[in-house]
């Protein structure tokens, strides 16, 4: 069935303490999607940040970030004071996230948390320690050494760095407080998740998550399993993933995260990986898979190199990976392939063979050429596709449209009938709604009409990205209304949208909007 979604971060959300949280305005946006007619939340990577803030450089594939953590909650709960909380410098900007500022506020206030947690035995984290052991014991190890040598784990005393036995054992004895900290936030990530997640779900709301193709090196992934990267004896990195040079960038980008040693992968039967989709199936309702096309053939770039100029495509695991994890054509749409960029028919064949819907960005439609074969075009959009006006790595609609030659404007303006460009960012959401595609989804700041300084992430830099969140009072009625609407006029809507339209409202009422016929629909798509 045709549907549609919203994509906006957890760090977007609104809050009182410099970040968005799981706490009551996660609820609210839900109740939001459920009243503008939206089935899906698509959100970024959950897991922990670290030095630039990317959710693609995680410290872990398992973990979760504890900035999400709300604090009113744990103050509810009694394990904070919520006066004392307001003594803290979370930011100035309503806007925007102070990751500085938040930093070091939050292990502050953490930590005070924590002391009051560990006054009492608590039978459901131990439970959680328990079931969650296979990564969490290695993820709040490393979490430990880390913040106490603050460096990467290459330059860790080689005891530790090499996961030496007597060094692991003896570290573990003398700083189990702090890494029993470590396991902490991550039972109450785990904990008040859920919770937003079953809420949401009851109010029929789906999850899109994004589960990054690559680990960073600075991470407990690589710390633990070293044998699973393209790594030297002495667990220096021997090739980094990138992509090649295009007509956007002369010397490629240079990712800098560790390659896969595929073979060792499939020696283990890929179990590493059967254990990261069946995490992100479990903390996700739908999988965004990040790179997919990598999975046929990767660019490898040499470790040290400054630009990715002499890299080179090296064969994936292919579809083999996908069959030993049982994840090929199942039936249900629990999975989608982020297939942009160097796109060859190997790997249309692999996405073709494991079955799931690719992803069509309406800003990559319309660049001056006119090319009636332009896959982007919606008459091009095919029924098993996922369509954006643009994805977070994108450019706002508005920011896009500025900085959109001539040509390509006049292209777009002709190409949709338009008198002028006025409302672009509701025209270019219309032609995504209007489009074949089984799923359309709208970043929230185009919902808002929003200009670049919006963006999420420009790719290839490192600052002012990952910032942007929502003011206070911008997800109205107003607003739920005209979603709403669009979401009536081109039937991407729940069978329960679908019967409350009927209770409430004769289609023969909605002047001057497609005639929509009302159809038996299920909540899957």
């Amino acid at each position: 069935m045709r549907s549609s979604g919203i994509l906006l971060h957890i760090s977007s959300l609104d809050s009182n303490y410099g970040i968005g949280t799981f706490g009551k305005s996660a609820f609210d946006f839900i109740d939001f999607l459920k009243d503008s007619g939206q089935e899906y939340w698509q959100v970024l990577p959950l897991g922990p940040t670290g030095y630039g803030d990317s959710p693609y450089q995680s410290f872990s594939t398992f973990a979760g970030n504890p900035y999400f953590i709300d604090l009113d909650i744990l103050a509810e709960e009694g394990l904070l004071d919520k006066e004392d909380l307001a003594k803290y410098d979370w930011g100035k900007k309503e806007d925007q996230v102070d990751y500085g500022k938040i930093y070091g506020a939050r292990l502050e206030v953490w930590h005070k948390a924590f002391d009051k947690f560990i006054e009492n035995e608590i039978s459901e984290f131990d439970k959680f320690c328990e079931d969650e052991k296979s990564w969490l014991d290695d993820y709040a190890t490393y979490m430990a050494i880390s913040k106490q040598e603050n460096t990467s784990w290459h330059k860790w005393e080689s005891g530790l760095s090499k996961r030496k036995a007597r060094a692991m054992a003896a570290y573990k004895k003398e700083h189990q407080k702090e890494i029993t900290f470590w396991k902490f936030l991550q039972f109450k990530f785990f904990e008040q998740w859920a919770k937003v997640k079953a809420y949401a779900n009851g109010q029929g709301i789906r999850i899109i998550g994004d589960l990054p193709i690559y680990v960073s090196d600075d991470g407990s992934d690589v710390w633990a399993h070293p044998e699973l990267f393209d790594m030297d004896k002495d667990l220096s990195l021997r090739n980094v993933a990138g992509v090649p040079p295009d007509a956007f960038s002369a010397d490629g980008q240079l990712w800098g995260n560790p390659v896969y040693k595929w073979r060792a992968h499939k020696k283990s039967g890929y179990q590493w990986w059967k254990d990261r989709m069946a995490a992100a199936l479990k903390l996700y309702d739908v999988v965004r898979i990040d790179h997919f096309r990598g999975f046929e053939s990767y660019y490898s770039v040499p470790a040290g190199d400054e630009t990715a100029v002499n890299g080179k495509w090296v064969k994936g695991p292919g579809i083999e990976l996908f069959q030993e994890a049982g994840l090929i054509n199942t039936g249900e749409f629990n999975i989608i392939a982020e297939d942009l960029g160097v796109i060859t028919p190997e790997v249309e064949e692999l996405l073709k063979g494991c079955g799931y819907p690719g992803m069509k960005i309406l800003q990559f439609a319309f660049d001056g050429i006119h090319n009636p074969d332009n896959s982007y075009l919606p008459h091009n959009i095919i029924e098993n596709s996922v369509v954006y006006p643009g994805t977070h790595d994108n450019n706002t609609t508005l920011g896009w449209w500025k900085e959109l030659s001539e040509a390509g404007k006049e292209y777009c303006i002709e190409y949709g009938a338009w008198e002028s460009d006025d409302d672009i960012c509701d025209k270019i959401i219309t032609m995504a709604f209007a489009s074949r595609a089984k799923l359309a989804v709208v970043a929230m700041q185009d919902w808002l009409d929003l200009k670049a300084d919006a963006r999420m992430n420009t790719p290839s830099t490192s600052s002012n990205n990952w910032a942007w969140r929502l003011k206070k009072g911008e997800l109205d009625d107003r607003l739920s209304e005209r979603i709403l609407r669009k979401t009536k006029v081109y039937a991407r809507y729940t069978k329960t949208i679908v019967d409350e339209i009927i209770e409430v409202e004769d289609p023969e009422d909605i002047q001057d909007e497609i005639v929509i016929e009302v159809v038996d629909a299920t909540t899957e798509m």
